[in-house]
Formats: structure tokens, C-alpha cells, sequence
């Protein structure tokens, strides 16, 4: 074995069992070559060795340093339980992974990625986003598929644009994705809103609207609803496509959880659509990075050139770097394996989350408080007894370290609000999600004052 791939193996072992800590500085070149009675010239070999595996860093004129996989996340509420973050788990990003795709993208395009790209963003991706969307039964036409910013530059863009069936409002669940609902209110879109529930929309109420009113599209989350966490029954879905037909109504789908569902069975609805009329919305934020800022939409034929043009005068096209990476990971299968593991954590979750709420909220507060969803997912929400006085409850859960947020935000303005906390433990060690629940559950029925 060369002298440097032995000082490689040695490195790596003690970084591996923390005998050098994480973030730290390692010893100097002349230090390493000293304990090892090697040249420097092979302790700087198997330096730069270790720093293409992603395990040390250079600092110039510093050292090298060893990469911190994990992320220290500081809470205001330190030895408290929160249910409010709703990012993913720092500890769960794919750093190293990323990392080393970005350098291979760099290595593969080079120039390309330094220079104005193409609205619908990059081709090389848009295939590999195509056979992606196949595995959630989006099967879509190359042209069809767009790279944005996010999904709410997709969103921002629809918001603007005209429609095929020259109307002009637009529907929302109530509640909803609240800065889709920012949005709205900041630009003065004309909106409407339709009543969600655990048990879903009244769909008497939703043909109804679309009836009597002009609407251009419906912004809906049927999977995993924000704030919700419910889904839609294939029955809902089927009836939502009959009655966007009828009436001539587009359907903005946004699928942003897709990849943590784990009933096979469940189709989006996009699936369900035969007209041409469902937009397809996906993001890569949740089960990766928020910083990733990749989101894709998928259109029908009507709206693919003006949304380009809407695109091209927004910001030209989406970071080149970010969508390189991100063809080379789900090239790669470091996607498919990553999302393996992050949704078993995530499930876990969950598992706890509701078994924790019927057991206490079911118990102490009615069958009715918490209804278990058909899929499971990160986020779940408690309906609150009518006599409790929502801010000082958030209040008295606050001076107990359990943070929680209201869904004042999630609704459009006038439209009657429901009494509802969210729970979301998607960034919650599970070890705190039982006795966070109990906790407040348990300042709920103290709040009627039923206690048990």
C-alpha cells in the first residue's frame, strides 16, 4: 500500500470515530508529518485525498478542517418541544451528497452553468424531472414541464396570468398555504375561499362557487394539506375533476409532499385528469433543502407559451447551478436513497404524533378533536372547544417551552376562521412528541376547565 493511502485510512478512522471532532481543526501538515514520519508532500496527498471524500475542508492560510455533516439548529426555546418549525430536519439535509454533485456539475458543464440559461430550465433535467414524475403517475410531455423557482414562483406566475377561460377570481381552500394567501392579498387578486375539514370540502358548496362564480382556477393541496396534513379520498378527487369540467375551472395541484407517501394506492390528481386542465406543482424543498429553491410545474398545452414568456420576464431561468446538482443527484440514486431514509424518519414521526393524539386529545377532549388521516404525514391539527380563548392557551403553552402557532395567517381575509392549533414534528425529536401532546392536550381541557 502507497505510504499516503495508509495515512488515509488511518485519518479517516479517527474521524469516523470522532477522535477527530466534527468542525475541528486537524493537526498541522508539519505535525501529521512528524507522527506519521512521512513527507509532507504525502501528508498533503492524502489530505487532498480525504477532501474529495468530503471529509476535511481547506481553510487558506488556516488548515484543513473536518466537514460538519451536522447542523446545529439553536431554538428559542432550548429544552422545549416545538411544534411550530415546519422546515426539515437539518440533521437529515444531504450536505456531502449535495456538495459532491455540485462539484461534479461544475466538472461536467462548466461554462454553461455560468451563462443565461432557457425559462423552462434545464433540458438535461426537465428528462430527468419527467421520469421522476412518472413514479408519482405525473406522466407529462417533455415541452409541458417546467424548472422554477420554487414553487411559489410558479405560483406567482399563474396568479398573473391569463386564462384560457378568461376569468378572473381565484379559489382557495380555507385554510391554506399562507404565503400563497400573502400573495393573493398583496397583489389585490380577486379570491375566494371554500371551507376544509378533517373530512375534507363540501362538494355541493364547491359546484356552487363554480356555478356562480368566475372562477379561473383552484389552488389545492389534495395530499398532505398545509396546515391540515389531510388528503382527499379518490372519490373527492374524481368529483373535483367532473366539476372543473363542467364549469370550465382550471385546477392548481399542489403536490409539494409527494415524495413522502407511502399508500401506493394514492394517486394525485393530476392522474385523474383526461382534459388537460390540472396544473402540477411539485417541490424539492421538503424531502431536501429549503435553499435548493428547485420546484417544477407541470401545464397544459393552453398555457405553456405565455408562462414561458411570464418566466422569461420574471428572472430569465433558475439558478443553473442548483438544477445541475440536482440532475446529477437523481441520477445518481443518492435521490431515491435519500428519500428512502428521510421518509422512514419522517413516518416514525408521524406514528408518533398520532398515536399520541388519540390517545390523549380522543380521550380528553371528544372523538371528534382528532381524526386520523388516510396517509400518514409530518403535520396534524387539533379543533379546539369552542370556549377556548385561542391566544391565551398559545400563551400558556408558551410559558411551558411548547411552541405552537395559530393559523390566523393560512386564511384569507373575512373568511370565517375555525379554532385550530397545528402541530407539525417534522424538525421534533420523537423522544418529546408524547409529552408535548399530552402537554397540550392536557392545557386545552384546563382551558374548559375539564381536567383530567
Amino acid at each position: 500500500m502507497f505510504k499516503y493511502l495508509s495515512l488515509v485510512t488511518s485519518l479517516e478512522s479517527q474521524i469516523q470515530t470522532g477522535q477527530f471532532i466534527e468542525g475541528t481543526k486537524l493537526p498541522s501538515i508539519r505535525t501529521l508529518s512528524e507522527h506519521y514520519q512521512c513527507s509532507k508532500s504525502t501528508v498533503i496527498k492524502a489530505l487532498q485525498e480525504l477532501e474529495k471524500r468530503h471529509l476535511v475542508y481547506a481553510v487558506p492560510k488556516s488548515g484543513y478542517y473536518v466537514v460538519k455533516k451536522r447542523f446545529d439548529v439553536q431554538h428559542d426555546l432550548k429544552d422545549g418541544i416545538d411544534f411550530a418549525t415546519s422546515a426539515p430536519d437539518w440533521n437529515q439535509f444531504p450536505y456531502v451528497d449535495f456538495q459532491h454533485c455540485i462539484n461534479k456539475a461544475i466538472d461536467t458543464y462548466q461554462q454553461d452553468l455560468f451563462v443565461y440559461g432557457t425559462p423552462k430550465g434545464l433540458p438535461s433535467l426537465i428528462e430527468v424531472v419527467k421520469k421522476q414524475l412518472e413514479t408519482y403517475q405525473v406522466f407529462a410531455k417533455t415541452e409541458s414541464i417546467f424548472i422554477t423557482s420554487g414553487v411559489q414562483q410558479a405560483l406567482a406566475i399563474l396568479n398573473m396570468l391569463k386564462f384560457p377561460n378568461s376569468k378572473t377570481k381565484v379559489l382557495v381552500e380555507q385554510p391554506s398555504y399562507h404565503l400563497l394567501i400573502e400573495h393573493l392579498h398583496a397583489h389585490n387578486i380577486p379570491a375566494l375561499g371554500i371551507k376544509r375539514t378533517a373530512k375534507g370540502i363540501d362538494l355541493e358548496e364547491l359546484e356552487r362557487i363554480f356555478s356562480s362564480q368566475d372562477i379561473k382556477f383552484f389552488y389545492t393541496m389534495p395530499r398532505f394539506h398545509n396546515p391540515l396534513g389531510t388528503s382527499y379520498s379518490k372519490k373527492e378527487k374524481a368529483e373535483i375533476i367532473k366539476l372543473a369540467v363542467k364549469y370550465d375551472v382550471y385546477i392548481v395541484e399542489d403536490d409539494y409532499l409527494a415524495d413522502f407517501e407511502q399508500n401506493l394506492k394514492t394517486d394525485p390528481l393530476f392522474s385523474y385528469d383526461i382534459t388537460d386542465r390540472v396544473i402540477y406543482l411539485k417541490s424539492f424543498s421538503k424531502i431536501m433543502f429549503p435553499g435548493l429553491r428547485v420546484g417544477v410545474a407541470v401545464l397544459p398545452e393552453s398555457l405553456i407559451e405565455s408562462f414561458q414568456q411570464y418566466k422569461r420576464i420574471a428572472d430569465i431561468d433558475s439558478s443553473m447551478i442548483s438544477q445541475a446538482a440536482l440532475e446529477i443527484y437523481v441520477k445518481s440514486g443518492m435521490f431515491e436513497r435519500h428519500k428512502n431514509k428521510v421518509s422512514l424518519s419522517y413516518l416514525s414521526r408521524a406514528n408518533l404524533l398520532y398515536q399520541s393524539l388519540e390517545k390523549y386529545a380522543n380521550t380528553a377532549l371528544g372523538p371528534e378533536t382528532f381524526l386520523r388521516p388516510s396517509s400518514l404525514c409530518m403535520k396534524a391539527h387539533i379543533k379546539l372547544p369552542k370556549t377556548v380563548h385561542v391566544n391565551r392557551l398559545m400563551k400558556n403553552l408558551s410559558e411551558q417551552k411548547i411552541r405552537l402557532e395559530t393559523i390566523n395567517q393560512n386564511y384569507l381575509n373575512g373568511f370565517q376562521q375555525e379554532k385550530i392549533i397545528k402541530l407539525n414534528v417534522s424538525n421534533l425529536d420523537e423522544t418529546k412528541i408524547e409529552e408535548g401532546v399530552r402537554v397540550v392536550v392536557k392545557e386545552i381541557a384546563n382551558s374548559r376547565n375539564h381536567f383530567f
